[in-house]
């Protein structure tokens, strides 16, 4: 090898490069996977969102609260903030599937070495979700406060355009951020559950096995894999940002008390307390567990249809037991 090869290979980076339209199919697959997902959800989330801040549905399940809105509302009360929905996880999923894969090719390639990314690998996941979730917030903060305006009162405006539009003109921009904080908090955990746990529960099950199997799967395996590691890491992130959640859903109804972000959601959790913060987990944990699984499915074959470079892979090499 000569010198000029070696100063070469000595200063290649740990990862490929990804150019502009690589980035814009990541955004693309993550904005159709999320809004396809989330759009699916909405009566599940409807229901979740009206146990958390209806007092006349407190206790309620998620079978026996649809039964009730709809009784009540008529079938369209589960479809309530659709297009707020639609709208702002399309902007969110685009900016956390394709921030993810830039934050964490960045911290790979800062971390010098593929034994040192390896090593810090759980730390990797759990900045790079972190990273990319607070940018794709920015975006999905004013859709979500509309969405949930919509949800809490049915009757505060025709649709999505037309409460964005009351929001702003009757209470300022500042409303439409009044739930950025909490959003955080619920949202950060969620990616953190979300890609974390995904990526040691694939390493998991592929640690499981021999060179020979791991070579041979079937497309059905590989689905069940996706399917079963989403499953796990949808658990996971519903119960980490559940509490937070709950607060979003009281901010943008407008309950509590005034002050700062920080300070309403104190005072918001204690008036909760532990029980109050948790209640509709259960919807959303069923909820939950069928976005994030579904996301990674259709992230994959999308990334695939539009002809997307595969993502960065830093799990570590395991032996399968005999």
């Amino acid at each position: 090898m000569s010198i000029k090869t070696a100063d070469k290979a000595a200063v290649a980076p740990l990862t490929p490069t990804f150019t502009a339209t690589d980035y814009a199919k990541f955004f693309t697959a993550g904005a159709l996977c999320c809004t396809l997902s989330h759009g699916f959800m909405t009566p599940i989330d409807v229901v979740k969102t009206r146990i958390q801040i209806d007092p006349g549905l407190k206790g309620y399940g998620l079978v026996s609260g649809a039964r009730k809105i709809v009784a009540a509302e008529g079938p369209r009360g589960l479809i309530v903030g659709a297009g707020p929905t639609f709208v702002g996880y399309f902007l969110q999923g685009g900016a956390k599937f394709a921030g993810y894969e830039a934050a964490k090719k960045y911290l790979v390639d800062l971390s010098g070495s593929r034994e040192a990314a390896i090593q810090n690998r759980t730390a990797i996941y759990l900045g790079g979700a972190a990273i990319a979730e607070f940018f794709a917030d920015i975006l999905l903060t004013p859709a979500e406060a509309t969405r949930i305006r919509l949800v809490s009162n049915p009757k505060f405006a025709s649709g999505m355009v037309p409460a964005f539009t009351k929001i702003l003109k009757t209470e300022g921009i500042g409303s439409l951020y009044a739930g950025f904080i909490p959003i955080l908090c619920k949202q950060i955990p969620y990616a953190i559950g979300q890609f974390t746990v995904n990526e040691r529960c694939i390493e998991y099950i592929y640690g499981r096995m021999t060179p020979y199997q791991r070579a041979h799967l079937t497309n059905t395996q590989h689905f069940g894999i996706t399917l079963t590691s989403g499953i796990i890491a949808g658990f996971a992130a519903a119960i980490l940002s559940h509490p937070a959640d709950t607060l979003l859903s009281q901010i943008n109804k407008g309950h509590g008390p005034e002050g700062s972000q920080v300070s309403r959601l104190v005072s918001l959790a204690k008036q909760a307390g532990f029980k109050g913060l948790f209640a509709g987990l259960g919807p959303r944990m069923i909820m939950t567990a069928g976005l994030v699984s579904s996301q990674f499915i259709m992230y994959g074959w999308i990334k695939k249809a539009l002809g997307a470079p595969p993502g960065i892979e830093i799990h570590k090499e395991t032996k399968a037991p005999k």
